[in-house]
């Protein structure tokens, strides 16, 4: 069906192509002084300091687009980067977006993808300021660069984390990695039986979380609302474990991290029945889950658990005592890293 409508890139050229994809692209922050179009963008962040974090998607390492969505993929690449601004306790603001693409890509299809990115860049108070287009050999090559403004000295870091403070996380864990294994499962059965269709029955959760993750924008809000600012902080991209070590390692620091106080969803519990993995595994080497991992003083715990999407799941110990996992039967385990490794 697509081919009826297929424009092809070289019939738009470079610039042809942007101004293609940028058309209808609005501004929404009273910061952006000018956007899409020149050289360079030029916001005004009005005596507040800047935020920025790049992060790199590259197709057949970062995502599959037998089982991905284009439009799923614009919304993901732009989600996962203000996920970086969130976990400095910034609130995003802008992005740029840079592609590499090769021929087998129509006008269409990145047309599909740029609806995502403006999804997202609408959902979340976004403004879409440049980028880059080139070809690429291998694939499809995403880059995204995410701003971001804070009060001044009011980022926090993965270096605060001090004895005695309460690890906290938002939302549940673990449910993207299985999300993941269903995509998988699915792709393999297709590609051993050709035309059996997936079977994605009543998993719009799990799916969701891996296919369309969501920036805990609104976790960061709620802490600044309520005057808890946490002593460190880091998002969840590579697994519970890695993530929580980041802290340790950057704080100086050791930790104690209970087993059972790991939130995991019910349809995270079902799932994980079914393929015989442990929940907690998911939990604390799946990754992708996005969701933010911080520390806060013990004083602030009452303000905290006021939020009933934010659990405590440990506490921070001297350095030389260690960073280990409690399970429920009391034995204690040193945390391991093995989440994602992008090398």
């Amino acid at each position: 069906m697509e081919d009826q409508f297929r424009t092809e890139i070289a019939d738009l050229g470079e610039f042809g192509l942007i101004e293609h994809l940028t058309k209808n692209n609005e501004t929404m922050q009273a910061s952006t002084i000018l956007s899409v179009g020149d050289d360079g963008a030029v916001i005004d962040q009005f005596g507040r300091q800047t935020v920025i974090s790049t992060d790199l998607l590259i197709e057949g390492v970062h995502f599959d687009l037998m089982y991905t969505p284009l439009k799923h993929l614009g919304y993901k690449s732009v989600a996962v980067n203000l996920s970086d601004i969130c976990a400095m306790f910034a609130t995003p603001t802008h992005i740029t977006v840079s592609i590499g693409i090769s021929n087998r890509f129509s006008v269409e299809a990145l047309s599909e993808f740029y609806d995502g990115v403006y999804a997202a860049c609408a959902k979340y108070n976004v403004d879409l300021i440049g980028g880059d287009t080139t070809t690429s050999l291998k694939g499809f090559v995403i880059s995204v660069t995410a701003i971001g403004e804070v009060a001044p000295d009011k980022f926090v870091t993965r270096a605060g984390a001090k004895e005695n403070d309460l690890i906290c996380v938002s939302g549940d864990l673990g449910g993207a990695y299985l999300g993941l294994q269903i995509l998988e499962r699915e792709k393999k059965i297709f590609m051993e039986h050709k035309g059996v269709q997936p079977d994605l029955q009543n998993q719009d959760y799990l799916i969701g979380r891996i296919l369309k993750p969501e920036p805990r924008v609104d976790i960061v809000e709620w802490l600044q609302e309520h005057n808890i600012t946490p002593t460190s902080m880091i998002d969840i991209s590579d697994g519970l474990s890695s993530e929580l070590l980041h802290i340790c390692r950057k704080s100086e620091v050791g930790c104690i991290l209970y087993e059972e106080k790991i939130p995991v969803g019910e349809e995270t519990k079902t799932m994980g029945m079914q393929f015989n993995i442990p929940t907690s595994t998911c939990a604390l080497s799946g990754g992708e889950d996005y969701e933010l991992l911080f520390t806060i003083k013990q004083e602030d715990y009452e303000k905290t658990i006021r939020n009933s999407d934010i659990t405590v799941i440990g506490y921070i110990t001297p350095l030389d005592q260690g960073a280990h996992l409690l399970t429920p039967s009391g034995n204690k385990h040193k945390l391991v890293a093995q989440g994602w490794n992008a090398f």
